[in-house]
């Protein structure tokens, strides 16, 4: 297979009409005429959507006729795109986690966590009247020296990139102890394998908290840096970096932080999205051989 843009929507389009949907559930029944645009059509068209850069799903429904217009025929008008991407949500989570389990690296037992923030507003009178209220609050990140109000996204990567386990908090409810204790307790699809090995950063030292990742149920090696009033301990540095790339590919290339939303729904969806893509990228590279599975280069033009 060749490595373009064309070629990844079409692998993309067979695996969720032929596996994905069929499998979970979201086969569509009941009165009424079908949709035009398919809901594997749909995800199809959010994943070019954010290969190609556009944030703006206005620009983009007018672009997508000249860019992907041959694959898809028939397209939707921007107001029953939002709505229709918004409770595709569940599908969009559902494939990225197939793409996940069905990518070889997946069963590597090394996993890479860290949390970044997402922000939603810029303004005080946004923190106070926006509907994102509960799903967003004031949060500081270290890595930048800076406060944000907006949520914190907590990622468990491989070390190519494919995400296996995430969530959103309030960074004002929660914490990064906090959060991974209920990524991992509550959420029984984010946890990985029992022997795996979980590289973090400083932000998940504490008391309990190593005994909570080896606990039975979960049985899993935390591996961090040791604290100034630690010992030192081997910690390899080289994987932090790479969850550092990992998380500029999200924020930089596919736009995780220009979301855009101004509901919880939207914020899901649109976060979503940006993972499954990512997810899907990296599941192609695997199918045709490429070198460097987490590389954009050939579907972002």
């Amino acid at each position: 297979m060749i490595a373009d843009l064309d070629t990844l929507l079409i692998a993309l389009y067979v695996e969720l009409t032929d596996r994905i949907i069929p499998s979970l559930g979201f086969t569509r029944s009941g009165p009424g005429q079908r949709p035009e645009v398919t809901d594997a059509e749909l995800v199809c068209l959010a994943v070019a959507q954010v290969l190609l850069r556009y944030d703006d799903e206005r620009h983009w429904l007018r672009a997508a006729a000249c860019r992907v217009g041959h694959l898809f025929p028939r397209l939707l008008a921007q107001s029953e795109y939002n709505a229709r991407l918004r409770a595709a949500g569940p599908l969009m989570e559902a494939a990225l986690r197939w793409l996940a389990a069905c990518t070889p690296g997946s069963a590597e037992l090394v996993r890479l966590m860290d949390a970044t923030p997402i922000a939603c507003g810029q303004s005080a009178v946004t923190a106070r009247r926006s509907n994102l209220f509960g799903w967003a609050g004031y949060g500081y990140c270290p890595s930048h020296s800076r406060w944000y109000w907006g949520s914190k996204l907590m990622l468990l990567v491989t070390c190519e990139g494919t995400v296996t386990g995430f969530c959103l908090a309030n960074p004002k409810l929660a914490g990064e102890r906090d959060q991974a204790r209920q990524m991992l307790k509550g959420q029984p699809a984010n946890r990985p394998a029992p022997g795996t090995a979980i590289v973090t950063d400083k932000g998940l030292a504490g008391e309990g908290t190593e005994d909570f990742f080896a606990s039975p149920g979960l049985d899993l090696a935390l591996i961090r840096p040791a604290r100034k009033d630690e010992q030192s301990r081997y910690f390899p540095n080289w994987l932090r970096q790479r969850v550092e790339a990992i998380i500029w590919t999200l924020k930089n290339q596919l736009g995780i932080e220009r979301h855009g939303s101004r509901i919880p729904a939207g914020l899901w969806a649109r976060i979503v999205q940006r993972l499954l893509t990512l997810n899907a990228v990296i599941w192609f590279n695997w199918q045709i051989g490429a070198p460097v599975k987490r590389s954009l280069i050939a579907y972002d033009h």
